[in-house]
């Protein structure tokens, strides 16, 4: 008897093995057409926003491929400056939640300087492409993916993949 007892508990130990290993299996997940689909709609939010308001922004290509990041130029600026991951550029700027509208960071009469290579990604491609130059001015359309993605920001008060607007005047560009 005792050895039948010996034998069920070894039997329902290998079956709880077994269950603790099924139940650890995830389904893996696809993190690019993850990615793929929020930028998908992220271009599509801000192609309604941009139609809406009648805005006519150029959008970033990256070798041959839209990224969904738009802008607009309101000021060229003076000079010739050429932009490169290492530019230190001295800015003011807001950032707005294209959704609804809110303000959620605004440098004020503050000019931080930043490395344009240090920046969210949005900045680095939409301030590259547009070719503005110091005293200029610049409007950037960012999708979630180029900002902060699926991560919320809770001390910006922004959800998770907060699509974005940023108004930005330069100062300064320096390389």
């Amino acid at each position: 008897m005792h050895k039948l007892n010996n034998n069920i508990g070894r039997l329902l130990l290998f079956l709880l093995l077994i269950c603790a290993c099924f139940s650890g299996c995830k389904k893996s997940r696809d993190v690019k057409a993850e990615i793929k689909a929020q930028l998908e709609i992220d271009k599509g939010i801000i192609t309604d926003y941009l139609a809406k308001n009648n805005i006519d922004a150029k959008v970033v290509d990256s070798a041959g491929v839209s990224t969904g990041v738009y802008y607009i130029v309101d000021n060229p600026g003076t000079g010739n400056d050429v932009l490169t991951s290492s530019t230190k550029i001295t800015v003011g700027f807001t950032g707005t939640l294209l959704t609804t509208g809110a303000d959620f960071i605004s440098t004020d009469d503050l000019h931080p300087s930043f490395i344009l290579g240090q920046t969210i990604r949005g900045w680095q491609l939409g301030i590259a492409a547009s070719g503005v130059n110091t005293g200029g001015s610049l409007r950037l359309f960012v999708p979630s993916h180029y900002a902060y993605g699926p991560y919320a920001q809770p001390s910006l008060g922004l959800p998770a993949n907060a699509v974005l607007i940023f108004n930005i005047k330069f100062y300064n560009i320096t390389n």
